[in-house]
């Protein structure tokens, strides 16, 4: 009874998958607890300077996120959406902004070092478990609206 419980919360998806995902997970909390948490925490203690509007914004997206990772440790399967956000604005802004700039030869050091910074979302499709989200996301019936 127990293994069939484990099998209908997972959908199937192997321990593997589930350890690939919190690796994941930890990647992002680890990562960005060492690049983002310390501008964050800085920024708080001194406060020395305001910051410009989008400087402010990705702080705070970018230290969110670390954040609901942490749930992404306990609950890989239900945090998925996170993982989907990340891949989706990487990926939009390596295809809308780096990539034009760096085929037209005029891409910045600030552009190629986000460029950078965003290509690990490479990594993303090999560890979300695809079939698991065909399930539940596309053939899965949604809510309902009333």
């Amino acid at each position: 009874m127990i293994a069939n419980k484990k099998t209908a919360e997972t959908n199937g998806v192997s321990l593997i998958r589930l350890y690939l995902l919190r690796a994941l997970y930890l990647l992002v909390i680890v990562g960005l607890g060492i690049v983002q948490w310390p501008v964050v925490i800085d920024h708080i203690v001194h406060q020395e300077k305001s910051w410009e509007l989008m400087e402010g914004v990705v702080a705070c997206m970018l230290t969110s996120f670390s954040v609901l990772s942490i749930l992404g440790l306990r609950y890989p399967l239900r945090m998925l959406p996170l993982l989907f956000w990340e891949l989706g604005w990487k990926s939009i802004w390596l295809l809308v902004v780096a990539f034009p700039q760096w085929t037209t030869g005029t891409m910045n050091d600030s552009t190629w070092e986000t460029a950078s910074a965003c290509l690990l979302v490479v990594i993303f499709p090999f560890f979300i478990p695809w079939r698991y989200v065909f399930a539940n996301y596309v053939k899965k019936r949604g809510d309902r609206w009333r």
